[in-house]
């Protein structure tokens, strides 16, 4: 049995450093390789859009927003 204990303020700080990386990421692909840097990875369920750690796979927090690319206009 794997006990995960959910943590707003890690839950907040991850959403903080995958916005960041999505205003500065062009593409999906660009997006998806800084998060790989960073040991996390979006992961597509039925409820929605999931940020999990790498390589186990650990479900972090859900995306409470669709994701867009580049810097806000």
């Amino acid at each position: 049995m794997v006990y995960v204990h959910k943590d707003p303020t890690i839950e907040a700080g991850v959403l903080q450093l995958i916005i960041a990386e999505m205003h500065s990421a062009r593409t999906a692909s660009d997006w998806h390789d800084a998060l790989g840097r960073h040991g996390y990875a979006v992961r597509q369920t039925s409820s929605g859009a999931v940020v999990t750690t790498l390589p186990h796979g650990v479900e972090v927090c859900h995306l409470p927003f669709s994701p867009s690319f580049g810097p806000a206009t």
